[in-house]
């Protein structure tokens, strides 16, 4: 929709909230952060019941949940500019880009295990389609879990999951405009009420038309998305959300290591790599809905059931840099997927239009509390069925000619002629489990939770042409157990173990079994942690973890390939974390949060994998950020913020590293009032001192890529009370 448009949009928002009863507004600097409740909780009034939570320990706060969780609310959203995942999880030592393109849907690692796409990620606790850019406007807060996440999250990856929270009706009318220091255009409308006592909506609207800083990459996004709760009776509520989001931007290639041994030493975050002329954007439509039904039989004893639908759909369009295969340096033992030892590299036209991902998903749990005696019980018995299909066409991968790292322009060739070939069903997934767990009270310091998941896997694929190529079905028993000492309302220590499943990882075209998908891997993890909360405002967390999974990776070998995709030995992370989060002192915000980490391969009987950090998981990150509201003035606040992170290993031999980095971000806020209106200037700088540095070695279906961090951008934003 053209902005344009967006005025006659404001003014039938702005009149929603007329119907609503009035109430007082909080002032939101004055408002101090509230406590995060991560389980499923009843709230009467004007808020509904809802389920959308990351804990999957049962029914507990965060206080109460033996696992490492960070809340991202939507004060640091939105004071930090925050647009995309890869901007989002700069607050979390824990977290990092692993294959994050700009223009394209991006994914991270949690504890140096990147994310399922298919599992690791949630809205409102139902799964989503993670290959989709996922809107933030209508999010009130993100919950990251990390590490294995427990029985009710399902078959994932060890790392963890995400969970997208969305605002719930209120008597709000927002209006946010927003530029940068590109020429981007940025409007967002957040507008709600309370239309009786019982029924409340919510709106956010929003168009951006992006100017990148990456040269012919500029784009645009438009987002509608509605929230309703309904309290039905005192005890049954409804909520629902559903939103609709379109986006068209040229997806940005990585580079590749020179020759497969050299770090590219004049790469450049501005240029695009492999441009032509007739290179078309990435689109993107995505939709996600959730339906969630609470009923409270009595003050022990609730039932929740939640459905939710999630279908992205990318017309994916690139003139993609990759490899040296066409490149005559390369003829004589250069591995062809890495760029030419003098910076040269093939370009292909790639072409998958209607590329459709669906994810259905339905959750029922039924939660209660009772006593045996001394001894307190918290149960919580469930089951969940999730559906995944992909369908795709046969896509045009064609090379068309190869230009330099070092071409300002690369030449222009002629797109391929040839054309995707019939729309076919790839993978269709069923996965079902039941669960239940237990939280056991012995007095007011000791807990112990214990659980048990029956996990089923029944999964067929086929390959481009529509040939059945594998079937899969499976069924794990996994159990969780965890042991808190609670001896103040302050202090939480404890420790606990889990057991989860994860899918296999698919054979890359140059191995020697290319296509073939592994088996599923059984993961563990044993946690010790601790959680004190500082005179009610401030919180110091530490964990220590230990994570083990089986090893799959390409093993050299003597076929004619030289390289066969197999599951032998393990890949074991063992970390330490440590955060902060909260007002240390009135006026100050902190958040800072570090991990260490030792990831290592061990018993795959390669000695050039073992022995040496990961790729793409470094030893060292941290995390900080300061919100500071000066006293004398307190309409101003400066905010600052230092990203760290060590050497990262980019081979998988752990011969080639690139260099550790430190980033400063820097901010101003000023509140004010105009016509009796609140307006909230926010001036933000990413990356202040223009450093060049390397944020992401990651790799996807074998290939490994190195992506820049983005040079140093300003953005400045407006936000009007209406």
């Amino acid at each position: 929709m053209p902005i344009s448009h967006t005025p006659l949009l404001i003014a039938l928002l702005a009149a929603l909230p007329a119907y609503a009863h009035a109430h007082a507004h909080a002032d939101e600097d004055d408002a101090v952060r509230r406590t995060t409740t991560l389980s499923a909780v009843e709230v009467k009034g004007e808020t509904t019941a809802t389920d959308a939570s990351v804990n999957t320990w049962g029914q507990a706060d965060a206080r109460d949940t033996p696992a490492s969780i960070t809340v991202i609310d939507r004060q640091q959203i939105e004071r930090r500019h925050v647009r995309t995942l890869s901007e989002l999880i700069r607050s979390d030592a824990s977290l990092g880009d692993s294959y994050a393109p700009v223009g394209y849907y991006q994914n991270i690692a949690s504890r140096g295990y990147a994310l399922d796409l298919g599992t690791g990620y949630r809205s409102n606790g139902l799964t989503v389609v993670g290959e989709q850019i996922m809107p933030l406007e209508d999010k009130q807060q993100v919950e990251v879990l990390k590490g294995l996440a427990g029985l009710q999250a399902g078959i994932m990856e060890p790392g963890g999951l995400i969970n997208y929270v969305s605002k719930r009706p209120e008597d709000v009318r927002n209006l946010t405009l927003g530029t940068d220091s590109h020429g981007s255009r940025y409007v967002a409308v957040d507008a709600g009420a309370w239309l009786t006592p019982n029924f409340g909506l919510r709106a956010n609207l929003a168009w951006e038309d992006t100017h990148s800083y990456v040269q012919h990459a500029d784009g645009r996004r438009n987002l509608y998305a509605i929230a309703a709760d309904w309290m039905i009776t005192p005890n049954a509520s409804f909520a629902l959300d559903t939103s609709y989001q379109t986006s068209a931007q040229p997806s940005v290639s990585g580079y590749q290591l020179l020759g497969g041994s050299v770090i590219p030493g004049n790469a450049d975050p501005t240029r695009l790599l492999g441009h032509q002329p007739w290179q078309q954007p990435v689109a993107m439509r995505s939709s996600n809905t959730s339906l969630r039904f609470s009923y409270a039989f009595n003050d022990d004893w609730a039932l929740r059931i939640a459905g939710g639908k999630s279908r992205s759909v990318i017309d994916d369009s690139v003139t993609f840099a990759y490899g040296c295969y066409y490149v005559a340096a390369c003829a004589s033992g250069v591995p062809g997927n890495a760029f030419g030892p003098n910076g040269e590299y093939d370009i292909y036209d790639y072409r998958n239009p209607d590329d459709t991902r669906i994810t259905d998903q339905l959750r029922a749990t039924l939660e209660g509390e009772f006593d045996t005696g001394n001894v307190g019980h918290s149960i919580s018995i469930g089951g969940s069925t999730l559906h995944r299909s992909i369908d795709r066409h046969a896509s045009v991968n064609a090379y068309v000619g190869s230009g330099n790292i070092a071409d300002v322009e690369p030449p222009v060739f002629t797109p391929s002629p040839k054309q995707p070939g019939p729309k076919v069903r790839r993978l269709d997934s069923w996965q079902r489990s039941v669960f239940a767990i237990d939280r056991i009270a012995f007095n007011d310091a000791w807990q112990l939770v214990l659980g048990l998941q029956h996990a089923r896997i029944d999964e067929r694929a086929w390959n481009k042409r529509g040939v059945p190529e594998r079937s899969t079905r499976l069924s794990k028993t996994l159990p969780q157990a965890a042991l808190l000492w609670q001896p103040d309302d302050a202090l939480t220590l404890y420790t606990s173990f889990s057991k989860g499943l994860s899918l296999g990882k698919e054979a890359p075209f140059w191995a020697s079994n290319d296509g073939a998908m592994l088996g599923p891997r059984l993961s563990r993890q044993l946690e010790l942690g601790a959680k004190y909360r500082l005179a009610d405002t401030f919180d110091l967390t530490a964990a220590l973890y230990r994570i083990h999974q089986p090893a799959q990776f390409a093993q050299p070998d003597a076929s004619s390939a030289g390289f066969t995709f197999i599951e032998l030995g393990e890949e074991v992370h063992t970390g330490v974390e440590l955060g902060a989060h909260g007002r240390p002192i009135e006026h100050l915000q902190l958040d800072a949060s570090v991990n260490v980490i030792n990831a290592r391969l061990q018993g795959t009987g390669v000695a050039a994998l073992q022995g040496h950090q990961i790729v793409n998981v470094p030893r060292v990150r941290a995390a900080f950020s300061v919100d500071y509201s000066l006293p004398s003035a307190p309409a101003l606040g400066l905010i600052g913020g230092w990203r760290y992170a060590s050497s990262n290993t980019a081979t998988s031999d752990g011969t080639v590293r690139v260099p550790a980095y430190s980033v400063f971000d820097a901010g101003l806020r000023y509140r004010s009032q105009w016509n009796q209106r609140t307006l909230v200037w926010q001036l933000s700088a990413d990356n202040v001192f223009n450093k060049f540095y390397w944020r992401d070695t990651g790799s996807v279906s074998g290939d490994s890529y190195l992506f820049p961090g983005a040079p140093r951008l300003a953005r400045l934003s407006l936000t009007v009370g209406l």
